[in-house]
């Protein structure tokens, strides 16, 4: 065979393989909680994004308690198409269910699923939602994962409204590798309610102490990142202390503070500086492995990281009037120790 026919042949394999493609931006739909006995429906969008035409031969569920409709029609390439799947909410709990598409692009079904949660009644949210992230009102834009030991799962939600007259399909952009996110219902219709999930992985987190990041609530995928979308996300990690004995516990170092709390009137100046004392009252060397602001505005100088049993040293925090003005947070300093009593401790600052 010739290196032309070779070349042919490899083309003729590229195009036969690319022939029918389906893609969808939603594989899983999350209905959220649907009312006992009443059906709901998801509509999956989904195209043909090969190069010539898609035909669907069979669509099947998991159980018959989900109905599913699909186009018989061949389906061009490029071309858009709908497939709905109804769930007959009869039982009462949370429930997922699969449904394989069987088509002339592949061998294998291609899956969707739908989830969600059968409830008695649907109760909305009692809160309020006095912040804006796009075109949904929410009542957080930034969330703390505080006080998370490694190998932990903690979640947070965000309870959200969508306070526009279009349905959106709200997506968490922007996620790096320790945190994921769900949004419930996928779709949600104007005037209704979901919530946002945050998941943050402590195995991925890679220093003890504070690590933050910003995630965007798109309003659609592949919608544009902006700073009105923007939710603030913190992660505190401790030093693990669990398996200590008596005697460890008791030969360790032990951090004493003077105070924990400060209140800054700055009269008219543009900074105030407060000075904080330390002691390591403990028998072994204290270490101060971090020290860390939750918010822009703050300055922090510490005389010396390392104290001897019996040493002392001293903290000041300086703090930027004009900076704090624009904080989303509340202004804190953190400072993480191998005090196990006190692996972590928060300074409070208060401004009047």
């Amino acid at each position: 065979m010739n290196r032309i026919t070779i070349l042919s042949a490899l083309t003729m394999a590229a195009v036969m393989v690319k022939a029918q493609t389906i893609t969808t931006d939603h594989e899983v739909i999350d209905l959220g909680n649907i009312v006992y006995e009443t059906p709901s429906t998801a509509t999956f969008e989904l195209r043909n994004t090969g190069n010539s035409p898609l035909v669907l031969n069979e669509v099947h569920t998991s159980c018959g308690c989900t109905k599913a409709q699909f186009p018989r029609q061949p389906i061009a390439p490029g071309e858009t198409f709908t497939i709905t799947a109804t769930y007959d909410a009869q039982q009462l709990g949370h429930f997922m269910k699969d449904i394989a598409l069987y088509s002339n692009a592949s061998d294998k079904p291609f899956y969707l699923s739908i989830r969600g949660a059968v409830v008695d009644e649907v109760v909305d949210f009692s809160g309020t939602y006095p912040f804006m992230l796009g075109d949904i009102s929410s009542d957080l834009n930034d969330v703390e994962f505080d006080d998370v030991n490694r190998g932990e799962r903690p979640m947070q939600k965000i309870h959200v409204k969508n306070t526009s007259t279009r349905a959106v399909n709200p997506t968490v952009m922007h996620l790096p590798d320790y945190l994921s996110a769900t949004v419930s219902p996928t779709t949600i219709q104007p005037g209704r309610e979901g919530v946002v999930t945050l998941i943050l992985d402590s195995r991925q987190l890679r220093d003890y102490g504070l690590t933050q990041t910003s995630v965007f609530l798109g309003m659609f995928p592949g919608d544009k990142v902006a700073l009105n979308k923007e939710i603030s996300v913190s992660a505190v990690l401790l030093p693990a202390f669990k398996e200590l004995t008596d005697t460890e516990l008791a030969n360790s170092p032990q951090l004493r503070i003077s105070h924990e709390n400060i209140d800054i009137d700055f009269r008219g100046k543009k900074k105030r500086t407060e000075t904080i004392a330390l002691e390591n009252v403990g028998r072994t060397t204290l270490d101060i492995s971090s020290l860390q602001m939750f918010t822009t505005g703050l300055k922090v100088k510490l005389n010396k990281d390392r104290l001897a049993p019996g040493e002392k040293a001293t903290l000041k925090i300086t703090a930027d009037a004009a900076l704090l003005r624009t904080s989303r947070s509340r202004p804190r300093v953190i400072m993480i120790t191998n005090d196990p009593l006190k692996p972590k401790v928060i300074i409070n600052i208060n401004v009047k």
